[in-house]
Order: structure tokens, then C-alpha cells, then sequence
């Protein structure tokens, strides 16, 4: 072996001692923290059919930047009394997409009168097709791929949540 070989295998030997560690250091601080949905704050909302119906859906609050982009990423599966719900504030035009997104969503569009503006149904997962508003909402509500159809929600019907001034 060269005195250059020795030097490399000394060099490559003492940063596998210290990078092992600061591996394991880094791993328990991600498990600890747990998955950006699992710090998400947890509210009741309810949809209103034109019908009279009320369903209650459990929402996942995306308020932060960080939890709007992750959104519903990486979920294998969500329940039709699930949700998450993205507000924007200001009424404004709004874009989605399936990005690293498993399973078919329906997309809510919401007024901020809670009025439903439109529904993108079974959007497809992992593709990156954008997806907007076609018009101005304040909010956007994502479930499970076909529920809106299950629960009979449709354009026009509204939606009860503090954020659109309706408890």
C-alpha cells in the first residue's frame, strides 16, 4: 500500500467514527418530532348540503407554509370523516396538485362565505397537474378520493367553520 492509499484509508476510517453518530443523532431528532401532520391542530367542520344534511369532518388545519406544502403527502389512506383544510385568508385564485400524493383526493374550493365554489373530484394521485380554483376562494378542503360524492355535496351547498364566520 502507498504511503497516499494509508492516508486516504486513515482519513475515510476517522469520518465513518464520527459520522455514524451524528447519524443516529439525526434519526431520533426526525422519529421525536414526529411527521409535520401529527403537530397539525385539529378542528370540526361541517358540510351542508342544499338538502338540509349536515356531515361533520374532522380537519387536519394546513396553516403554516411548511404543513400547505407537505399537505396530504405521503398518506396511504384517509378516512371520509377526514380531512385538511388549506385558508388563504383573502379571497384569491388557488392552485393544487397530487405531487408525492397517494390516493385521490376531492378538492373543495371554498368561498369565504363558506359557500362551495367548485369540486375537483378524484383528483389523480402522484401527478402534477395543476389544479385551480377558477375563481376566487378563500379556502380549499381536501378528502378522500369520491366522498363528497358519497356525502352529496355539490357547488352551491356550504360549509360551517369559524374561518368562514359560521361555527
Amino acid at each position: 500500500m502507498t504511503a497516499q492509499g494509508s492516508a486516504i484509508q486513515r482519513i475515510t476510517s476517522g469520518a465513518a467514527l464520527w459520522a455514524a453518530p451524528l447519524f443516529v443523532v439525526a434519526a431520533l431528532l426526525v422519529v421525536l418530532a414526529g411527521p409535520v401532520w401529527a403537530r397539525m391542530r385539529v378542528d370540526k367542520l361541517w358540510l351542508v348540503t342544499a338538502a338540509g344534511q349536515e356531515t361533520p369532518i374532522d380537519v387536519e388545519m394546513a396553516v403554516d407554509p411548511k404543513e400547505k406544502e407537505l399537505g396530504l403527502m405521503f398518506r396511504t389512506e384517509l378516512a371520509d370523516t377526514r380531512g385538511m383544510l388549506f385558508p388563504y385568508g383573502a379571497p384569491q385564485e388557488v392552485t393544487m396538485w397530487m405531487h408525492n400524493t397517494y390516493i385521490p383526493l376531492d378538492m373543495v374550493f371554498i368561498r369565504a362565505d363558506g359557500t362551495v365554489h367548485r369540486i375537483e373530484r378524484a383528483a389523480e394521485p402522484l401527478s402534477d397537474r395543476i389544479i385551480s380554483s377558477e375563481g376566487p376562494v378563500s379556502a380549499v378542503l381536501e378528502m378522500a378520493g369520491g366522498a363528497t360524492e358519497r356525502i352529496g355535496l355539490k357547488p352551491g351547498d356550504r360549509v360551517r367553520h369559524p374561518l368562514f364566520g359560521t361555527p
